[in-house]
C-alpha cells in the first residue's frame, strides 16, 4: 500500500520475492512434464535469488540474479510464463466479472426505475418538452444531455398543414392515445418491445416510437394543453365532453378502419414542429441486498422485490415500490391519507407529504375494482391485515401505480433490499436515495 515511499533496496527485494513465487507456481505445474535439465536451471536460479536475499547481497548481485531466474522462467514457463498481453487481458476480465457478478448476487445490484409509479421520489423515464425549435438544445447541448440524463431526441415535423388530432382509444393501462406494440432493440443490439404512436396532421400520419414503458400522456399533456396541471386523462375527458372528438375512417394494411381522433387546437404549416421532447433516463440506483438479512424491513422503506411469485404479474421481475405495511399491520386508505392501525402515517417524510398533497406529491387513491386483478383490495372503507409472510407495497404516484392496491403482498422470500444511491443521472438528485 505504501509502496512508494519505499527504497529502491526494498522495492528490489520486494521484486525479487515475486520472481521467487513465481518461481515456485511454475515448480509445482509443472515438474512432472519439465527436461531434467530445466528443471534443474530453474531451481539453480531459484535457489541463487533466494541465497542472495538471505545474505542481503547488494542490489546489483540480486538484479543479475533475477535476470537469471527470469531467462530460466521464460525457457520452462510454459503458459505461466511469460504470458501474452492477450491472456493476461482475458484473465483481468474473468477476474473482474466474477467480482462483479458476485457483488450484485450478495451485496450491491444496481437497478434502473423503468415507470413513474414512485415519482416524485425516483423518476422513471421522463419527457423534456421543447414549445419551438428555438427551445431545442443544439448539437453540443445534445451530446452534454446524453451524457449527463442519457437523453435520447424525438422531433416530429408536419407532412401538410392542418390540425394536430389524437387518435384516442388504448386501454391497457398504458396512456389514451393509441398505439401499437412492435419489436425493436435497445443499444442496437438487445431486444425489447417499444410503443410505435402516429399523430395526425390534416389528412397524413407521423409515427414515432418510444421505450414500452415511457409515459407518453405527460408528453402530450405538456405539448399540446401548456400550462394545464391536471391529467392528461382528466383533459381528455373534458375535451370530449366539449365535442373536441371526431370519428374518421383510415386506410391501414388490414384495410379500412374506424378511428376517434381527439383536436389538440394546434394547428401547423408543412415543415413545422409537431411533437418535440427529449426521453430522459430513469433514476438508476445501487440497492442494498445485505442489510434485511439482518434488520427487518419497516414501513416506509424504498423496497425493492422480485415479482416471480405474484402470479397476477405474469413474470419474473424486480420492482420498487415504497413499504406500507409489515406483517400483522392493519392498513387503510382514506384519500388522500394511508392509515396505519388506525392513524395516519406521519413519521416518514414521503408518505406524510403524500398524505399532505404538499408539492408534487398527489396523495393516496383506494383501490379500484378491475376484472384483471381479481386481488384488487383497499377500496374506500376496507381495512386489510397484512398477513405473517408478507409484505404490503404502494407506489408514492398512487394515481399512476399499479402495486398492492391491484396485486396483493409481496412474499417474504422475494425481497431484495433497498436503494442505497442514485448514482445516474448527474442531476440535483443525485446522491442518497430518499
Amino acid at each position: 500500500m505504501f509502496g512508494i515511499f519505499s527504497t529502491q533496496s526494498q522495492k528490489v527485494r520486494r521484486n525479487a520475492a515475486d520472481w521467487l513465487e513465481l518461481a515456485e507456481k511454475v515448480h509445482h505445474y509443472r515438474r512432472d512434464v519439465l527436461p531434467e535439465a530445466e528443471w534443474l536451471e530453474l531451481q539453480g536460479a531459484a535457489g541463487k535469488v533466494r541465497a542472495l536475499l538471505k545474505e542481503k547481497a547488494d542490489i546489483a548481485k540480486l538484479k543479475l540474479g533475477i535476470d537469471d531466474l527470469e531467462a530460466a522462467l521464460r525457457r520452462s514457463g510454459g503458459q505461466h510464463y511469460p504470458k501474452s498481453s492477450l491472456v493476461e487481458n482475458v484473465e483481468f476480465f474473468v477476474v473482474a466479472a466474477i467480482v462483479i457478478l458476485g457483488l450484485r448476487a450478495f451485496y450491491v445490484q444496481p437497478f434502473k426505475i423503468p415507470t413513474n409509479s414512485m415519482w416524485p421520489s425516483y423518476n422513471g423515464m421522463t419527457g423534456a418538452v421543447f414549445a419551438s425549435k428555438a427551445d431545442e438544445p443544439g448539437p453540443a447541448g445534445r451530446v452534454l444531455n446524453f451524457i449527463a440524463q442519457g437523453a435520447s431526441a424525438r422531433r416530429l415535423d408536419a407532412p401538410e398543414a392542418g390540425e394536430v388530432l389524437l387518435p384516442i382509444g388504448t386501454s391497457d393501462g398504458r396512456g389514451l392515445v393509441s398505439y401499437n406494440q412492435i419489436p425493436g432493440r435497445s443499444w442496437l443490439v438487445f431486444p425489447t418491445k417499444l410503443r410505435e404512436y402516429g399523430v395526425f396532421v390534416g389528412q397524413r400520419v407521423v409515427t414515432f416510437k418510444v421505450p414500452l414503458d415511457f409515459d407518453m400522456d405527460w408528453v402530450f399533456r405538456d405539448t399540446y394543453f401548456p400550462g394545464d396541471t391536471r391529467s392528461f386523462a382528466e383533459i381528455v375527458t373534458e375535451k370530449i365532453a366539449q365535442g373536441y372528438l371526431v370519428e374518421g375512417t383510415i386506410n391501414t394494411a388490414k384495410g379500412p378502419q374506424q378511428v376517434r381522433l381527439l383536436r389538440t387546437g394546434k394547428k401547423v404549416q408543412a415543415g413545422e414542429r409537431v411533437l418535440s421532447f427529449d426521453i430522459l433516463t430513469g433514476d438508476q440506483l445501487f440497492v442494498d441486498r445485505v442489510s434485511y438479512h439482518f434488520v427487518r424491513p419497516k414501513v416506509g422503506d424504498g423496497f425493492v422485490f422480485r415479482t416471480g411469485n405474484i402470479p397476477d404479474l405474469n413474470g419474473d421481475q424486480y420492482y420498487i415500490k415504497r413499504l406500507v405495511g409489515v406483517p400483522g399491520d392493519r392498513i387503510e386508505v382514506r384519500e388522500p391519507k394511508l392509515i396505519r392501525n388506525g392513524e395516519p402515517i406521519t413519521d416518514v417524510a414521503a408518505i406524510r407529504r403524500n398524505g399532505e398533497r404538499e408539492g408534487r406529491y398527489g396523495g393516496y387513491f383506494n383501490g379500484r375494482p378491475d376484472l384483471r386483478y381479481p386481488k384488487s383490495m383497499l377500496f374506500p372503507g376496507q381495512e386489510i391485515t397484512v398477513p405473517s409472510d408478507g409484505y404490503l407495497t404502494m407506489g408514492d404516484n398512487s394515481a399512476n401505480s399499479l402495486d398492492g392496491r391491484y396485486w396483493g403482498f409481496v412474499p417474504a422470500a422475494d425481497v431484495v433490499g433497498r436503494p442505497l444511491l442514485i448514482y445516474y443521472p448527474f442531476t440535483k438528485r443525485w446522491g442518497p436515495a430518499p
